[in-house]
């Protein structure tokens, strides 16, 4: 008797047989996200429509010593919705529901498969949106952002997802239904939230949110600013935000991208000879949004600027933002494949970490792309490649492993909004010792002992890190 047709039997008896999916060709789109370097094909996908079938899918797969993991729309970038070791994938698309919306206590709940930007399209008549704001909020779904703990240009001011999740719903390895967090928004004992928001997948399955509702600001205000060089742009970033200014976005794209941009759907009309456009968007009451916006413009002028502009209309602001958002797309019109990382600095290493980039770029013989949060030194260096040149894609991922661990060795972070994942997995230890290894494992093994909850993710391999971690018996002296 095949096992496998056992539980299979099962979950299409619980969420109806065209809602489990077996077939070969069927599971290929399934064998990756936006990590396009790692892929394996799932044994199988299911598409629960409530909890308590998710909760009853992980106790079935959990019997069956069987590995998985929840997607939504498979935009994450580092690979944490890559199935590995034979993983089925609870694909959460079909929970796409807004339960509630409460302007009273400025609360909105969802389901995990609502995608991001439709929950502010939503509150925008309650005259709120929801303040997290990845590039992908068009296709990218609430309980991915939940997973990866997503930012975006609108996060310097408003915060990440953490700061706007007061309430979750989550299915554990076990089967088992949890609420965490409260209503108030405050912690009670552990803070559950603060552990769980980011973890990429690994500990729990979110299957309902409740995210915070932001009162739209009164006004805002976007300036541009062109540079001829982007030494001189970075530095402007750090003076803006070290004159008192916290924008709500400060953006900004160098010349590969730029180049982009201009090719794409949403071009601006940027000169070809420009090195570096700065995107500043300023919000608030009305007159405060005038002075700080005539504020940035005087750092801007302090500097080494080509041209200063104000946004004239709501049309011409929306084209700008919409053409540093297809950003990541537009690569496609320049490069065949591109790959895209994902690491922080402090803002005042800026120009440092951008030209330590270039000498990359130039050693390994490819081409790189700027495209990043400037305000919060969250960079987003775009490797382009052919994939059919297999000598290219080796120089590509030693390029993007050089790039985190120059932001490591300049004070800042492997990842800032895109998680580790598959692909940074084995650079944990660029930036954590054995101790802190070993503490996440802990973390880890106490949410899911058996290891069956996106197995692969986030920690190191043995391989890599037998040296950085202390076996038990060199800590306790056990066999």
């Amino acid at each position: 008797m095949n096992r496998d047709l056992d539980w299979i039997e099962e979950l299409k008896a619980m969420v109806g047989p065209e809602f489990v999916l077996t077939d070969p060709m069927a599971l290929l789109p399934y064998a990756c996200d936006g990590y396009t370097l790692s892929q394996e094909t799932p044994r199988a996908v299911v598409l629960p429509q409530e909890t308590e079938q998710v909760a009853n899918i992980v106790r079935i797969l959990r019997r069956e010593g069987i590995p998985f993991l929840a997607r939504g729309a498979g935009t994450s970038l580092s690979g944490g919705a890559t199935p590995v070791n034979g993983a089925v994938i609870l694909h959460l698309s079909r929970m796409n529901r807004i339960w509630e919306i409460d302007p009273e206590n400025r609360v909105v709940v969802v389901d995990p498969g609502v995608v991001n930007a439709v929950i502010s399209r939503v509150l925008e008549s309650h005259g709120h949106f929801y303040a997290p704001d990845p590039s992908s909020q068009q296709a990218c779904t609430i309980g991915g952002n939940f997973a990866e703990n997503s930012g975006g240009p609108h996060c310097l001011k408003y915060g990440v997802t953490l700061n706007h999740i007061v309430m979750a719903e989550v299915v554990t390895v076990e089967g088992d239904v949890m609420r965490l967090g409260n209503l108030a928004g405050e912690p009670e004992g552990i803070d559950w939230l603060g552990l769980i928001i980011g973890s990429e997948g690994t500990l729990v399955i979110a299957t309902k949110l409740w995210l915070r509702m932001t009162p739209k600001p009164a006004a805002s205000q976007t300036v541009l600013a062109l540079f001829d060089d982007v030494a001189e742009a970075s530095q402007a970033v750090s003076d803006i935000v070290a004159a008192g200014v916290i924008p709500a976005a400060l953006e900004m794209m160098d010349r590969l991208a730029i180049y982009a941009v201009e090719r794409g759907p949403y071009p601006v009309g940027y000169p070809e000879d420009v090195d570096a456009v700065l995107l500043i968007e300023v919000d608030g009451e009305r007159h405060e949004v005038e002075e700080t916006a005539r504020r940035v413009e005087a750092v801007l002028q302090a500097h080494k600027v080509r041209a200063v502009r104000l946004a004239e209309s709501e049309a011409e602001r929306n084209r700008w933002w919409a053409n540093r958002k297809t950003a990541f797309g537009a690569m496609g019109l320049i490069s065949p494949q591109y790959y895209v990382q994902d690491g922080v600095i402090p803002r005042s290493r800026l120009p440092e970490a951008l030209a330590r980039i270039d000498t990359i770029a130039r050693r390994y013989n490819i081409r790189i792309a700027n495209v990043f949060h400037a305000g919060d030194g969250n960079l987003h260096p775009l490797l382009l490649y052919d994939g059919k040149d297999a000598a290219m894609v080796e120089r590509v991922r030693k390029a993007g492993s050089e790039i985190l661990a120059v932001c490591v060795e300049l004070g800042g972070s492997i990842t800032g909004e895109h998680g580790v994942g598959i692909e940074k997995r084995d650079d944990m230890i660029k930036q954590f010792g054995p101790g802190e290894l070993a503490a996440q494992e802990a973390v880890k093994y106490a949410w899911d002992p058996v290891g069956l909850l996106n197995p692969g993710k986030l920690l190191p391999t043995a391989a890599v890190c037998h040296e950085a971690i202390p076996t038990p018996s060199t800590e306790t002296g056990g066999n």
